[in-house]
């Protein structure tokens, strides 16, 4: 699922691309386990292949029994639809009298066949071209990917389209509550995938203008709260104390999502860099906090550094599942670490990519507290004198907009965390056995990848045959979610 073109992540609905069905994804294994597995939230790894009812990148073809959420992600235009309940009930009207038309065309066509009536064939004809032209016109008018992109799905039904964003947060606590209190007899995996925080950050009038730092903040406390009746419902169901509960973000803050001066993506503190950029810690290092009363000490740091991919082992150790012997797993499981039963991560090294291109490198030495970093690739901030891509909104991975560093620039996040002086032969005594090193590990670590056809690069091709649709196309729209969303905000 990377790239080697600008555009790093599916982008439309009507693109064929998605997650190869071969991968084995953390929820097959605990299936085979015997576990019922389920999704809530974002899923951004295809939908459709050959049609728009097809579904072949669909979570349940990935190990997971129930989906409700958005298969694509948060976009700009999802948020705010000032015309869309106006749009919905206009649709009701212009299907009902197309429907009427077609209707009449059937029974004039059979009754002319039938010699029951006596109608002229240029009027049923009309009437034909009549339920086209309609058609077209109003499929003209969808121009913004908010009919297309921004849906909701209970398993393969669309349940709104366009959907309302600053609700859907709410509705997907009640499904995911709704599937807790369901599997709370029987061994379960969930996972919720925040569509919170993302741009343009959909916020409930609940919470808008609660926090000290602007919509962003009010978002951020939102999601919060959503988080809290999730672990509420754990607790009222009695699984406090039997379910493993990993709260973490998959990229830090996106320091160019602005409006005028306000910011929009939130910031990284101390780190430099922040969401699209393959190597500086601002986009790579992010918080991760677990759970589980009586298995793991409450209130411990742990400071090593470790990598979302170790989610996969991680389960399956705990699940008795084994990893994929046929490939290499990248993960580690953090059950050792979590425990106390060792103090160092298991991973040595690290690489951080950007699309297909190897940015950069950590190094975590058995026998040391330094954790070494290396540079191969960094992106060049515009304008000049910033400290981010404010003028392509996201950092490039390759191109003019990147440089590359020979020997790779070095530093120690132990002394040096926010990655401000590069070390030299001058100012560490180490530095020649570090760079070998870390070229010796990226020299081993090529040798083990396999080349695999790019499922994002080339894509994003908007196909109208693969966009989803709730109804007959092109009239689409469609909003299942009322009593819902009644219900989730009373």
């Amino acid at each position: 699922m990377v790239s080697d073109t600008e555009v790093r992540v599916i982008t439309t609905l009507g693109d064929c691309s998605g997650l190869p069905l071969n991968e084995i994804t953390f929820a097959a294994l605990l299936k085979k386990q015997g576990y019922t597995t389920g999704l809530v939230g974002k899923w951004h790894q295809g939908l459709n292949c050959q049609s728009r009812s097809d579904h072949c990148h669909h979570p349940h073809n990935y190990g997971f029994d129930y989906f409700y959420g958005m298969p694509l992600t948060l976009i700009e235009p999802c948020w705010p639809d000032p015309s869309r309940d106006t749009e919905l009930a206009i649709e009701s009207k212009i299907w009902l009298c197309v429907q009427l038309v077609a209707i009449a065309v059937l029974t004039f066509t059979i009754g002319k066949l039938s010699r029951w009536v006596s109608v002229p064939w240029s009027l049923i004809l009309s009437m034909v071209l009549f339920i086209f032209l309609l058609s077209y016109f109003w499929f003209s008018s969808y121009t913004s990917p908010l009919y297309w992109n921004c849906l909701l799905m209970r398993d393969h039904e669309i349940t709104e389209q366009p959907m309302k964003a600053e609700r859907a947060g709410s509705i997907m606590v009640k499904e995911a509550v709704s599937f807790l209190e369901r599997n709370r007899k029987g061994p379960f995996l969930l996972f919720f995938s925040f569509l919170h925080v993302h741009t343009p950050l959909p916020t409930t009038t609940e919470f808008i203008g609660t926090s000290k730092h602007g919509l962003y903040g009010d978002h951020v406390q939102e999601m919060d709260s959503m988080l809290g009746k999730i672990l509420d419902a754990l607790d009222d169901f009695g699984l406090r104390d039997h379910t493993l509960v990993y709260f973490t973000s998959d990229h830090g803050g996106h320091l160019e999502a602005r409006l005028g001066h306000a910011q929009l993506g939130g910031w990284n503190g101390i780190y430099k860099g922040g969401k699209g950029m393959g190597g500086w810690e601002g986009g790579i290092r992010v918080p991760g906090l677990v759970r589980w009363p009586g298995k793991l000490p409450a209130g411990k740091v742990i400071e090593e550094p470790t990598s979302l991919m170790d989610i996969l082992p991680t389960v399956a150790a705990l699940a008795g599942a084994t990893v994929p012997q046929d490939r290499v797993i990248d993960g580690r499981d953090l059950m050792p670490l979590l425990r106390g039963d060792t103090q160092r991560s298991e991973h040595e090294f690290l690489f951080h990519y950007c699309g297909v291109y190897l940015h950069a490198v950590r190094w975590h030495p058995k026998d040391s507290e330094a954790v070494w970093k290396a540079h191969y690739m960094t992106p060049v901030f515009q304008p000049p004198g910033a400290l981010a891509c404010y003028e392509t909104i996201f950092c490039q991975c390759s191109g003019k907009l990147v440089t590359s560093h020979n020997p790779p620039l070095l530093f120690d996040l132990s002394r040096d965390p926010s990655e401000s002086t590069p070390l030299t032969r001058d100012t560490e005594p180490l530095y020649d056995l570090v760079i070998r090193t870390v070229a010796a590990a990226v020299k081993r670590h090529k040798e083990s990848i396999k080349p695999v056809l790019q499922q994002l690069s080339g894509s994003n091709e908007g196909n109208v045959w693969l966009k989803p649709c709730c109804g007959v196309f092109p009239f689409c729209l469609c909003d299942k979610e009322g009593n819902s969303s009644a219900a989730s905000s009373s």
